[in-house]
Parts: C-alpha cells; sequence; structure tokens
C-alpha cells in the first residue's frame, strides 16, 4: 500500500535542498551569531541573508522580518507584544482565528482588555460592515487571518486594514498558510504586522517570523541577551534559520506552478465528490464560492463522523485532516465552520485535503474511489447498528 499524503495544511515534508543549506550549521559549522571572531560573523552573515530572503518573499524590507521559533510564537509576539504598549485597551479579533491568536487574546482580558470578535458570513468571509461599526469606538489592535487553514478561505485584508487605519488602530494578520500560496506584499496588505512560518513551505519546524512595521511599539517576550533587535532574545537556531530562508525562495521561484497545479488537484477532487452527492450521498463543500487557498478543499458527508473518515482513509493509505492540526485533539466540532453558521452535525463530519506539488490526479482519482468505497461501508455499519 502506498500511503498519500493530502494534508499539506498542518505540515510539509523539508526539501532535499533545504536540508542541503541547513547541514553545515547541523555538522560543521560553529560559532554563535553574536561572537565577534571569524565564526560568529560567518553565522551572523548566513542569518542576514536568510533574512533577505524571507523578506523578499512577502514584499518586506529585511529590517522588518523578526525570527522567532513557530507561528504560534509569532502571533503570541504580535497580540501580547503590541498591546502591552495600546492606549486604547480594546481587541478586535475575527472568529474564524487560529487558537495561537484567539487564546492569547483572551488572556489580555485579566489585564483589562476589552477583546471583541467579528462575524463571518457562511463563506466564512468577514462582515466588513459589523466591523465599521466596531471602529466607531476607539480600538487598540486588529487581527484578522490571510487564509483560513480550514477552508482555505481568503479574506480582502487589503480593504479591512485600510479601514483600521482610517480608525487609527493597528492591524495585525496571520499569514502562515499564505505564505507560498499566494503573492504576499507586506506594504500593500496595509498592515502593521504580519506572521509567517517554515514548516509551511517545505522548511523546517522551529523557525518562523513576524513581520513588523518598524513604526509600531511593541513589547518582547523573551529578556536576555537581546538577539532580533532586542524583540526576541535567545541564541538563534542558525541551521533552522538558513532553512527557512531557502525555502522561501524556492516558494517565491515555485508559486505560480504550487497555485495552477494544486488548484488543478482541487478541482478534481470537487467535481468527483459533487458527482458522489448525485448518488444520493449528500456532501457539502465550505466555503466553495468564495476566494479560496489553490490547494484546499474542506468537505463533510452528511450522517458520517469526520474523525470515523479520516481513520478509515488513513487505514486505506490516505492522509487527510479533521481540522486544524493543532486543535486535532479536541472532540469538539471545528470552531470555524460553527462560525459561518454550519450545524454541529455538519460540522463533525468536515474533513479537509490539502494538496502539495507532489501529489498527482491519479492520486485524487485513487482517493475519490477509496472516499467512496468508505462511505459506503461506513453508512451499511450505521444502519446496521441503527
Amino acid at each position: 500500500m502506498n500511503d498519500t499524503y493530502l494534508d499539506h495544511n498542518a505540515t510539509t515534508a523539508l526539501d532535499r535542498r533545504v536540508l542541503d543549506v541547513m547541514l553545515p550549521w547541523l555538522l560543521e559549522q560553529a560559532g554563535n551569531p553574536t561572537s565577534r571572531h571569524t565564526f560568529g560573523r560567518t553565522a551572523r552573515n548566513a542569518i542576514e541573508h536568510a533574512r533577505t530572503q524571507v523578506a523578499e518573499a512577502c514584499g518586506a524590507h529585511a529590517s522588518q522580518v523578526i525570527f522567532t521559533a513557530s507561528g504560534t510564537e509569532s502571533n503570541n509576539f504580535a497580540i501580547k507584544g503590541i498591546s502591552a504598549n495600546l492606549t486604547h485597551k480594546r481587541v478586535l479579533l475575527s472568529t474564524i482565528e487560529h487558537p495561537c491568536v484567539a487564546r492569547p487574546a483572551a488572556t489580555l482580558q485579566a489585564q483589562g482588555f476589552a477583546i471583541e470578535r467579528i462575524d463571518v458570513d457562511y463563506n466564512g468571509k468577514l462582515n466588513k460592515a459589523q466591523l465599521k461599526t466596531q471602529l466607531k469606538k476607539p480600538a487598540g489592535l486588529i487581527s484578522v487571518m490571510l487564509a483560513n487553514n480550514e477552508t482555505g478561505g481568503i479574506q480582502d485584508i487589503a480593504q479591512i486594514g485600510e479601514l483600521v487605519k482610517q480608525a487609527g488602530a493597528l492591524m495585525h494578520t496571520d499569514a502562515v498558510q499564505g505564505l507560498g500560496k499566494l503573492p504576499l506584499h507586506f506594504n500593500s496588505l496595509n498592515v502593521h504586522a504580519m506572521t509567517i512560518s517554515s514548516h509551511k513551505v517545505h522548511g523546517p519546524q522551529g523557525a518562523a517570523a513576524l513581520i513588523l512595521d518598524k513604526r509600531v511599539d511593541i513589547q518582547p517576550l523573551l529578556h536576555g541577551g537581546g538577539q532580533e533587535k532586542g524583540l526576541r532574545s535567545g541564541t538563534e537556531n542558525i541551521a533552522a534559520i538558513v532553512g527557512f530562508g531557502m525555502a522561501c525562495e524556492l516558494a517565491m521561484t515555485n508559486l505560480a506552478h504550487f497555485s495552477s497545479h494544486t488548484a488543478a488537484l482541487r478541482d478534481r477532487l470537487e467535481q468527483g465528490l459533487m458527482q458522489l452527492n448525485a448518488t444520493r450521498t449528500s456532501i457539502t463543500i465550505f466555503g466553495k464560492t468564495t476566494a479560496r487557498l489553490p490547494n484546499t478543499s474542506f468537505f463533510a458527508v452528511d450522517g458520517i463522523e469526520g474523525e470515523t473518515l479520516v481513520m478509515a482513509l488513513d487505514r486505506a493509505g490516505f492522509a487527510v485532516a479533521s481540522g486544524s492540526a493543532c486543535s486535532s485533539d479536541s472532540t469538539e466540532p471545528s470552531h470555524v465552520l460553527l462560525a459561518m453558521g454550519v450545524s454541529e452535525d455538519l460540522a463533525r463530519g468536515a474533513i479537509r485535503v490539502s494538496f502539495g506539488t507532489n501529489n498527482t490526479l491519479q492520486q485524487v482519482d485513487d482517493f475519490l474511489a477509496t472516499l467512496t468505497q468508505e462511505i459506503s461501508r461506513l453508512k451499511q455499519l450505521t444502519s446496521i447498528a441503527a
């Protein structure tokens, strides 16, 4: 049995070319980047080269890139660090944010902050009319993700950011799922802070960045030796940062191919799902009529639990997800779908397929054939149990 990986929104395999640039820093090179000798300067130069590569991948200046260890850290840094210096203790975020945005925002309530949610519609699009109303009162920080990790739905961040700027507030976006899948340009998005992560673009886990407008006053989460301009202390993970830089460079080179190739795979999948619908199998594709990441399809089969179907597909050799990998230990239905107005029963049936450039049309056809078999088998078991 050949296992087929269809969970690229959760993480991606390390590209061999990325590993090649990392290996010297894992096996041979010595030197702390803060040291003044030749070894230290060589390490510092490697980090700064990677900083430029990351900046170029998201339309930023190298001086705006602050390296961290994860997207979670970057989001916590943005929410907590920016909020620490806000005059207006009011933070707004969408109802479909990742937990690493929603949970740090929730911790601010104990410090006297007002935390408010911005609703989305049935396709997961932010309610801009509601946001405009909310911005009539002074607000400090607004956080809205660029692309949703579950549905793939893309927000109009540039327009939202312009509304936020006009209101005199600061804007953060979690762009972890956008990097390598969409063209990114930090300044054009009208945001003050943006989160990206390495392992979503075939880079190593343990490397990420917060892209930060240099005019934003932010408090560090970590204090110590003053690395990253005093904003993120701790000896830099040189190998991971160098790998992150190379992964960003490769992702930009591959962007057009990624988009066209994965969109073709997704369209083939969803055509097959609609054909299944014609056989009295009720399938709902979430956010299908809105702009989405080209590689992502989030759907549910009526009457079948998503977790049950995920495990059945796994046994058959197909790795898919029932939602966010970071919330996979939860038995609750997707908070994203509930926020979109999807019923709890239907939301419990959701599974996500997210493609990469190594996937093929044949794999999609094989997946559809297996999915059809498993749906039939599970429905028979349900019928017997009833």
